[in-house]
Parts: structure tokens; sequence; C-alpha cells
């Protein structure tokens, strides 16, 4: 396969997310989801030995909704995933689909070095990717 005909996550990749810090209430996260019209949370690294943390609104919706937990008592970094399982810019999308599948997930943000660039997800790969 040439360089030029492969798709990369940088290719499919979306950016409706949201970078957030994890001391935020669940109230404050959705008020943010709601007004940025996004799904997908991104935690803040808090230092430079940190890791990124990821919350989705499924999360929400079972760690909070489901557990009858008040949004505005619970903070963003007790439910959220961390660390992330996060790919480059530069991943070739068939690697990024065995990755989900290995793993069990459905979406991971793409992230080079420090810098959150993106979310992709089989969505992306697949309307996106295979055109």
């Amino acid at each position: 396969m040439s360089e030029s005909s492969i798709t990369r996550a940088r290719d499919v990749m979306k950016s409706d997310f949201a970078l957030v810090d994890g001391l935020i209430t669940v109230a404050q996260a959705l008020e943010t989801a709601r007004e940025q019209r996004i799904r997908v949370l991104v935690v803040k690294k808090r230092h430079v030995d940190d890791e990124f943390g990821l919350v989705l609104l499924s999360d929400i919706a079972k760690q909070v909704i489901a557990k009858d937990r008040s949004p505005e008592r619970v903070n963003v970094y007790e439910i959220m995933a961390k660390p992330v399982i996060a790919v480059r810019s530069t991943m070739d999308v068939r690697y990024i689909a065995r990755l989900f599948e290995n793993v069990g997930i459905s979406m991971a943000p793409v992230i080079d070095g420090d810098e959150v660039l993106g979310v992709v997800s089989y969505n992306d790969i697949v309307l996106d990717g295979l055109i």
C-alpha cells in the first residue's frame, strides 16, 4: 500500500470534545457538553507526570444516573476512565480498528505529545475512512 493511500487518525478524527478539569462536577460537565453539543470530555492532566482522563455521556448514565447519585455532588474525576488509551494522529485507521477490538473500546482521543487533537471512533473510521 502506498503512503498516500493510507488513511490516518488525523484524516477521520473529530473535534467534538471538550477539555475539562477533573474537579468540576458532573452537572458542570453536562452543561459544558450541552453548550458545546459534544459527547466526549477529555480530562486535563493536573501535572506533567499525570495522564489524561476520559468521560463519555454513557459513563455519566452508568455511574451517576443509574446509581441515583447527584450530578451536583459527583466530581468528574470520580467517574473518569484514566489513563486513557489514545492514538497518535499518524496511526493508520486499520490499526486503530484492531486496537479498539483488542481492548474493547469504541473511541479514543487522538493525542500527540501533550496535546489532544481530537477523538476518533469506529463510526469515524467506517464513515470517513473507507471512502
